[in-house]
């Protein structure tokens, strides 16, 4: 029974992509239908981080000023570096660069969860 829907969900995803592939128009259709998806995918990841601020709010401003600055900006710095990445890696210098935003993000992610323990 299982091996009869799984050949049906292949056959239904092949026709969609043969669709998007054969009929005029369909890559337009399917950037549309990208843009549109990480568009939700951007939409959900900002109300977790809503949910999770909400839930925790005690906790981070119990950390003080400079441990929750540090920790946003890591945040920050985090996300600049997964949106630069591809550019930033066109050159050594960026690449470096890169790895050295990466390290700073860790080792304050380190240093915020060290403080928050040892309360």
């Amino acid at each position: 029974m299982d091996g009869v829907k799984t050949a049906r969900n292949v056959a239904i995803v092949a026709l969609i992509a043969a669709a998007v592939y054969l009929l005029p128009g369909g890559g337009r259709a399917a950037s549309t239908f990208e843009a549109l998806l990480m568009v939700g995918f951007g939409v959900a990841i900002a109300y977790l981080g809503l949910r999770l601020y909400r839930e925790h709010r005690v906790a981070l401003h119990g950390l003080g000023d400079r441990y929750r600055a540090l920790l946003y900006g890591a945040l920050a710095v985090a996300t600049f570096a997964v949106v630069a990445q591809p550019r930033m890696w066109r050159t050594g210098l960026g690449e470096v660069v890169w790895f050295a935003l990466v390290g700073f993000v860790v080792y304050s992610l380190i240093a915020v969860y060290r403080y928050w323990r040892t309360y």
